[in-house]
């Protein structure tokens, strides 16, 4: 196993999806790093890629999509140079493990919770007897905040809350390195929204694993996050750590979505962003963002911006940044 204090390496990754009507750009030149035991948040508006690019750390792309450039350095292995049966087996759920949108509704209702989370364990871990899986089950679901004695309770029988529970257990039955959560709070109302985030990050800290957090909602990266990024339109426009993106937001559309999260204290009126994303089949030239930008100048409609480091590992895609 690599020494390294990064734990990811993602570098130019490329994912198109190859429908009838053109080449949907979703991921388009993503790079970011993960050090062990830490928080990364991904936001950004829906239908800008941070989805495809979770599935792409999986490589389980559906298709039409497929990764078409790039390397996804894990521990010191490019995992995309894998074969699928050497990554199923040795990454896939037992190093990087996901927890996808709305996976509480994929429960199965015949079956109890104990037993689901158990199957996870036994398919997983040849030479696993099905008592010691269900005996894991019930720790995992201690783990997770639920009484061990409901793990023969039925999806049916849980609220919404405890349901994204078991789904979280699922996800840490192999011990993984590595969580990815898609949008773990949807659908859930606001006290349990608040309770699943302070389980991630309690469970970040017991278990000193990287955590991947993807959500539309800047004010849940707020609580958990120690770096953001913020994508746009297939694109990483900022990155850096969470104090920094939120106190000095550099990039156009990064003040934007900031500026339209409701405070409680303060006068500021919330501000909307006009227009639309972009058809990534058939992006803008330059800069993505320049249609919606209102610092937008004639360089940004021709050229796209580079990455641009403003030291601190902080990084910004603008030409508002660029040297003169």
């Amino acid at each position: 196993m690599s020494t390294s204090e990064y734990l990811l390496h993602v570098s130019d990754l490329k994912i198109y999806y190859y429908t009838y009507e053109g080449v949907v750009r979703a991921v388009d030149g993503v790079s970011f790093s993960i050090k062990r035991g830490e928080a990364l948040g991904i936001a950004g508006e829906s239908g800008c890629g941070k989805s495809t690019l979770a599935y792409g750390l999986l490589r389980i792309v559906p298709t039409p999509g497929k990764i078409v450039g790039g390397k996804v350095i894990f521990d010191g292995v490019d995992i995309l140079q894998l074969s699928e049966n050497e990554f199923k087996r040795s990454y896939r759920w037992k190093r990087i493990s996901m927890v996808f949108q709305g996976a509480m509704n994929s429960l199965d209702p015949v079956k109890n919770i104990g037993k689901q989370i158990a199957d996870v364990i036994l398919t997983h871990e040849e030479g696993t007897s099905k008592s010691e899986a269900y005996r894991k089950a019930t720790e995992l679901l201690k783990l997770v905040g639920i009484d061990p004695a409901r793990a023969k309770s039925y999806p049916h029988e849980l609220s919404g809350g405890m349901k994204q529970r078991v789904v979280i257990a699922m996800a840490l039955a192999l011990n993984p390195d590595l969580l990815i959560a898609d949008e773990p709070t949807t659908a859930l109302d606001v006290v349990v929204q608040a309770q699943i985030i302070n389980l991630l990050k309690d469970l970040k800290g017991k278990l000193r694993m990287s955590l991947i957090l993807i959500t539309h909602d800047l004010s849940i990266i707020a609580e958990i996050a120690d770096k953001v990024a913020i994508m746009y339109a297939g694109k990483i426009v900022e990155l850096g750590r969470m104090e920094d993106i939120y106190e000095d937001p550099k990039h156009p559309y990064t003040s934007k979505l900031l500026r339209s999260i409701p405070r409680l204290r303060g006068k500021a009126s919330l501000e909307w962003i006009p227009g639309q994303p972009p058809d990534l089949k058939n992006p803008p030239p330059g800069c993505r963002f320049h249609p919606r930008c209102p610092h937008a100048m004639d360089r940004c409609r021709r050229e796209e911006p580079p990455v641009i480091s403003l030291g601190r590992n902080r990084f910004v895609s603008c030409w508002l940044h660029a040297k003169r």
